[in-house]
């Protein structure tokens, strides 16, 4: 049976008792995170109204569950994107902001993107998930 490793790091708001940041399976050498949006330490919302901020801010706090598992953004392998308000008008930019969080010379991981009409509160615009391996 495989050992499960919670992940929650200090740069990310305590959810104890309600999910877990991410999950570190060892045994089968990956790492999975919930959704991560732009939010700080405090739970509070970073960038309100400002997509680009949002998307960097989420890649952050992936980065930080990443770390805490010993794994980083280069070895993502599956990526799952959640966007209020998605339609193709602004598929260039989504394009150019996922482009724009990755590593240059970084094998790009398998995406999906949704469109979502909201998600779990008010004025967040994009929840990340992510698979790595460790």
């Amino acid at each position: 049976m495989s050992s499960i490793i919670a992940l929650n790091p200090a740069e990310l708001p305590p959810l104890t008792g309600v999910i877990s940041h991410g999950l570190a399976v060892p045994e089968l050498g990956l790492l999975y995170t919930s959704g991560q949006v732009a939010w700080d330490a405090e739970g509070k919302l970073v960038g309100r109204g400002d997509l680009a901020a949002q998307f960097t801010k989420a890649y952050e706090n992936i980065d930080a569950v990443l770390a805490a598992g010993g794994s980083s953004r280069s070895k993502i392998i599956k990526e799952t994107i959640h966007l209020v308000g998605y339609d193709t008008d602004n598929a260039e930019q989504l394009i150019a902001l996922i482009a724009g969080c990755r590593r240059a010379g970084q094998t790009p991981p398998a995406s999906t993107c949704v469109g979502v009409e909201t998600l779990f509160a008010e004025g967040y615009l994009v929840e990340i998930e992510v698979v790595a391996a460790l």
